[in-house]
């Protein structure tokens, strides 16, 4: 089933646009390839950027908050950069340009959920404890940017993903949250309590 891409804050995809019409921003961007692109520079495949909280509510699935945009910038035929906006008092704004792997696997992850048999809402979950970025595909197509994960929903870590959890391998939430948990949580120091 194709993927269900909400549109993106238009106040968001605004700041973007003037961010890439501004020959000062794309400079001073540390993006070599947006910097050295050819042709139109265009956002596309906006995702909802939600921030893992790894405390877990009353039913024992991790919180998010929505924390941002994020945007692909095609030059050409290939995707150059990502632009990230953020929420601010005054409504979204661009916050910077950024490049790395997690472009490619972007696109890698989102081919790969395309033809998964049901119906997504994809959006990017940032895991920052474990220095990982996973794309979430939400089940319910019908939430807004606010909803949170659902134990039937899927995460495909994105490369590169932390030692022993494999990159592009779909989980159902319910099966990852209590691996990524068990990272988060912190470790007793030993001798303590003696």
């Amino acid at each position: 089933m194709p993927l269900h891409v909400p549109p993106a804050p238009a106040p968001a995809l605004r700041s973007v646009l003037a961010a890439l019409g501004s020959p000062t921003a794309v400079r001073a961007a540390p993006t070599p390839a947006l910097r050295t692109a050819t042709g139109p520079l265009v956002p596309e495949h906006p995702l909802a950027v939600h921030l893992l909280n790894p405390v877990a509510a009353s039913d024992g699935m991790p919180r998010a908050r929505l924390t941002g945009w994020r945007f692909l910038i095609r030059g050409g035929d290939r995707v150059v950069a990502a632009a990230e906006t953020m929420n601010t008092p005054d409504g979204w704004a661009f916050s910077h340009f950024c490049e790395g792997p997690y472009l490619a696997s972007t696109e890698h992850a989102l081919r790969q959920a395309e033809p998964l048999p049901s119906a997504y809402q994809p959006r990017l979950l940032s895991i920052p404890g474990l220095y990982m970025l996973c794309l979430w595909l939400h089940g319910d197509i019908t939430d807004g940017d606010e909803a949170q994960p659902a134990p039937a929903d899927v995460l495909i870590p994105l490369a590169p993903a932390p030692p022993g959890i494999a990159a592009h391998r779909p989980h159902r939430v319910a099966d990852l949250v209590p691996v990524l948990t068990h990272r988060l949580s912190p470790v007793p120091l030993l001798g303590s309590g003696v």
